[in-house]
This record gives C-alpha cells, structure tokens and sequence, in this order.
C-alpha cells in the first residue's frame, strides 16, 4: 500500500504531482471496506404492515406453529408507518391478516376463519371461538412463497370486489 501511495505522489514528467490518482487510491482504499461490511450485514428478513391509510389501523395475525394454529393481535399501526408483526425469518409458508381502521369502521378481511378478542391477545387454535369467550373473524390469506421477509400494505384504494385493497410483497 506505501508503495502504491509513494508512487501517486511522485512527480510527473512536467514537475506536478499525481494528485488525482493518489486521491482516487485513498478514495478506493477507504470505499471498499465499507462496502464489504454492508454486503456482509444479513438482511432484516420479518413480516411487516405498512398501513398507506391516514388512520388507526388496528392488525391481528394467524399462522400455523408447531404447537398448532395461533393469532396474535392487536398491533396499533398509525397511518402513514409501517410495524414489524413477525421480527426474524418467516418459519411458516402461509399468514393471515385481519385488520380494522379504529377511525372510520372499515376493515381488510378475507374468507378464513379464525379466533380474535377485543384487547390485546394471543389465542391457540381457530375453532370453537365463541365457546371460549372469542370472537370470530375472516383472515386474508398470504402465500409468502416461503421467502424470509412479506410485506403486506393496506390501503384505500378499492379492490376488485369493491372492498379495500390489500397487497403483499417479499422480499429476500
């Protein structure tokens, strides 16, 4: 490196250092080790809803453990912001959603049925809600295609079938 550093500053035929060379060495020599580390960090890899909407949303979450089926809710999700709902690598293939806007009575739902309550919870297994004391709600599904991150934004904009959109995207 002392050699290829000395050998930018000697002197050219005309008397004038090789300034720019030397600088664009420095330059590299400081470039590439910061470019490794970032290549080196792992990617953040998690299930987010990112809520494209100006109100309250308010999200639960099924997915099929080992233990049997789950869903979590209720994660408050400000309009305009994004909340990890999942943090680490996906273990399950496919998730369920069912979110209500708090602000104006809409909701995002799909066909598959599950268990929810009003406050903050965390329920095994999808039948027999009503029975222990929960309430019943329809989850859109989600084919994540068994990739580590799934992003899913709620909206405003009308779906095909009149009801609000919902999309999902992965990410590796």
């Amino acid at each position: 490196m002392l050699i290829s550093l000395s050998r930018g500053l000697r002197m050219n035929v005309a008397g004038r250092p090789r300034l720019r060379h030397a600088i664009a060495t420095l330059t590299l020599l400081a470039v590439l080790p910061l470019a490794a580390a970032i290549s080196a960090t792992p990617a953040h890899a998690d299930f987010r809803v990112c809520n494209a909407t100006q109100s309250l949303i308010g999200v639960s979450i099924g997915y099929r453990a080992k233990a049997g089926w789950i869903t979590e809710g209720w994660w408050h999700v400000e309009g305009s912001t994004c909340k990890t709902l999942i943090e680490g690598p996906l273990s399950s293939r496919y998730y369920y959603l069912y979110a209500e806007d708090a602000e104006r009575g809409g909701r995002w739902d799909g066909p598959i049925s599950m268990c929810v309550a009003d406050k903050q919870f965390k329920i095994a297994g999808v039948s027999d809600c009503f029975a222990r004391g929960f309430q019943r709600a329809g989850f859109q599904e989600y084919d994540t295609g068994e990739q580590a991150s799934w992003m899913v934004q709620l909206t405003d904009q009308p779906g095909t079938n009149g009801a609000a959109a919902v999309t999902g995207a992965g990410s590796q």
